[in-house]
């Protein structure tokens, strides 16, 4: 017997989206994954989603059946299994999830951005901030139109939270780089340098001036 925690997440997901009741084709699966998943784990691409489909028919856990799409194709409705309910069941009450690890490339910049200009820093904090705007928008869209089924709502509620707080920590971090910030941007850099050559040359003419005398 082949081992189910084998199955990768992706797969549960789906799973979870069959969980409901409902048969759906592909296509249905992968605009309600855009309109829920993609704001806390997901946005699967249409073949993501056929592979995993096929991987979880070869188990068992979901069936399809042909069905009239118009007078000319049909296409195929998915729908989840007992064998995979319990599946998916079994995963839900397992083992606790593994850490959430954060990968944000724009911090990462930040991070290392004393190198740069601050102005181009600020740049990329802005352009983020407009796509976060959106996400927030997004999800308030999905809130206000989505069917509510088990818990969706819940999580939901929550990426608004969180799509929320980036939106305000993303504003923060611009309006700090734009103010000034931690020093020793690359201009900083180069004003520092000045003004040791400054002091330097005052030193030296100090010192000129009381051997003179």
């Amino acid at each position: 017997m082949r081992d189910e925690s084998a199955l990768p997440a992706t797969s549960y997901a789906v799973l979870g989206l069959l969980s409901f009741g409902r048969e759906l084709s592909g296509y249905e699966l992968k605009k309600w994954a855009d309109h829920s998943l993609r704001f806390f784990y997901w946005s699967p691409a249409l073949s993501n989603i056929y592979t995993e489909l096929r991987r979880l028919e070869a188990r068992g856990y979901v069936e399809a059946r042909t069905v009239a799409k118009d007078e000319l194709r049909n296409k195929r409705q998915f729908a989840i299994t007992p064998a995979g309910r319990a599946a998916l069941a079994a995963w839900v009450e397992g083992q606790a999830p593994a850490p959430l690890v954060t990968k944000d490339q724009l911090l990462l910049k930040v991070w290392a951005g004393h190198i740069v200009e601050r102005e181009r820093l600020t740049e990329l904090v802005a352009a983020e901030e407009r796509v976060a705007a959106e996400t927030v928008e997004a999800v308030r869209y999905s809130l206000r139109r989505a069917d509510r089924f088990g818990y969706s709502d819940l999580v939901e509620r929550f990426c608004l939270r969180m799509s929320e707080a980036r939106l305000a920590a993303l504003a923060e971090l611009r309006e700090g780089l734009a103010a000034g910030g931690a020093r020793g941007g690359a201009g900083d850099a180069r004003a520092a340098e000045d003004a040791e050559t400054a002091e330097g040359a005052g030193a030296g003419g100090n010192a000129e001036a009381r051997s003179a005398d």
